[in-house]
């Protein structure tokens, strides 16, 4: 995709199998009704409350998937096992992966839809929601099938010591060998209606996993299986649970009649144009949750050769820090679809309207989420653990990476905004500059000079970076390809 997003165009003059106007669908009168209501969100209510409307429930479900995603390791630390924390702490970049894969389909084909709506081409839009569900879930079994075969090699390339490998195995298995197609399935189906419009029935569903996983968690752990076996208790419910949304997931589709999203492919197969779009945003946005991955992975591992006491107690704070971040990226997906369909309708003023609202509400936050951490990080790791040294060392880890959250709010939020736009590129080389060009170097370069310290102080000095640079690329984009149309527009009125 170029700079200037060509492909808006290209969706707006498809080929002939991608024409809305050839053979066009039927629609019900309670497709009908859907679609009007859907263009009076994106159109024309306040931003403000649109804002709201399509972030809140997304918010919502995010802090409640950071809940039950805690609880697992809040159940785990229950045994006071450092190695059995420390195993499910190692999983965690392999779940990332199963996001990444998601993320293909979910923001590819999510953000793809929503600019299609805007360039009013529902048909092609079908065709997308389609592709990217049966898409996703056959990626997720060839995720599951490949973990399942490698398993070994890929946790001793993490950093499973002997006293965690069994640990590691167990959860690994359940989560991600067992869980791992209807995860990445119902992550799809869950961002697709929010890029439709349907932000209340996606947070709803997420929101009612998270409950049911932390109703089953202890059942499976201290009820139905044996002492020692607890994190084997807490994979399963996982998988179960994640099943369970995936399969909640279908039942709404199905009922909610949207004119856009089905699973049928008798409209056929998207065209060339729709598939390099949906790859173009769909591949770079993947490559976010990879190398947020291996980031993950050099810590772990960096970490481990400090000690396992250290990698434990890195892998509860990773899971606390993540109430911020959660909330920020609630926003976020709260802003996509309003600043594709808006960008797609070249109604820019409106657009940037949206991200300056969403910019607003997540520096708040981050703001008071700062404050909330440095006053209860210890009660906070407690919560996880009670071993006093795991608790120590985590309530100081966590003191000192939460001072990077403001920083790293205003790093992600212009890869989603590039995203929404089809800048795929553009959103590409701000995760590769975050990730890979100074995340990862500032991991080795201040553990070489400060130890586990430095590598606690590296998020903050390397968002620093990140969102000083982020800012200027979209500084930049905003002066050469949005400043003269808004010009133009305001001149005309």
């Amino acid at each position: 995709m170029s700079n200037k997003d060509t492909t808006t165009e290209k969706m707006k003059a498809d080929p002939p199998q991608d024409n809305l106007q050839q053979d066009p669908a039927p629609v019900s009168s309670e497709e009908g009704r859907e679609e009007e209501k859907n263009r009076w969100l994106f159109e024309k209510m306040p931003v403000p409350k649109a804002l709201a409307t399509m972030a809140v429930p997304t918010v919502i479900s995010q802090m409640i998937v950071l809940i039950y995603n805690m609880a697992d390791t809040f159940y785990i630390g229950r045994t006071n096992n450092p190695y059995m924390v420390a195993g499910a702490a190692l999983i965690l970049p392999i779940f990332n992966v199963c996001i990444a894969v998601a993320n293909i389909a979910g923001t590819g084909g999510g953000t793809l839809i929503a600019r299609l709506m805007g360039a009013r081409n529902p048909r092609s839009a079908r065709r997308i929601a389609s592709f990217s569900i049966w898409f996703s879930a056959f990626m997720g079994l060839f995720f599951a099938v490949m973990t399942a075969v490698f398993m070994h090699p890929l946790l001793t390339l993490l950093g499973a010591s002997s006293q965690t490998y069994d640990f590691a195995r167990q959860y690994c298995t359940c989560v991600i060998v067992l869980g791992g197609t209807p995860t990445i399935t119902a992550m799809t189906m869950g961002n697709l209606l929010r890029n439709v419009g349907c932000s209340k029935q996606a947070g709803f569903a997420i929101s009612m996993g998270g409950i049911i996983n932390i109703i089953l968690d202890p059942i499976f752990m201290f009820v139905l299986l044996p002492p020692g076996h607890e994190i084997l208790g807490a994979g399963l419910a996982t998988a179960l649970t994640n099943t369970f949304t995936c399969t909640y997931f279908v039942i709404t589709i199905l009922r909610l009649h949207n004119p856009i999203l089905h699973f049928s492919l008798k409209d056929g197969l998207p065209g060339s144009v729709l598939l390099a779009s949906f790859f173009g945003v769909g591949i770079p946005a993947a490559m976010g949750p990879f190398l947020f991955d291996l980031d993950y992975i050099v810590l772990d591992r960096l970490m481990a050769a400090h000690s396992d006491i250290a990698l434990a107690a890195i892998g509860i704070v990773l899971k606390a820090e993540r109430l911020p971040l959660n909330v920020g990226i609630g926003l976020c997906l709260g802003m996509v679809p309003l600043a594709a369909y808006n960008y797609s309708a070249k109604n820019y003023a409106r657009m940037q309207s949206v991200l300056k609202a969403t910019r607003a509400a997540g520096i708040a936050i981050s703001i008071g989420s700062i404050a909330l951490y440095e006053l209860f990080a210890p009660y906070l790791i407690r919560i996880f653990i009670k071993d006093p040294a795991t608790v120590a060392l985590g309530t100081d880890f966590l003191r000192i990476r939460v001072l990077a959250t403001i920083m790293m709010f205003l790093s992600f939020i212009y890869v989603y905004f590039f995203q929404a736009l089809g800048q795929g590129r553009m959103a590409l080389f701000l995760v590769i500059m975050r990730w890979f060009m100074i995340n990862i170097p500032m991991l080795f370069i201040l553990d070489r000079f400060f130890g586990q310290y430095g590598l606690a102080w590296s998020q903050l000095v390397s968002d620093v970076l990140v969102a000083f640079f982020s800012w200027l690329l979209y500084r930049n984009y905003r002066k050469k390809h949005l400043l003269p149309v808004l010009r133009a527009q305001s001149t005309i009125l």
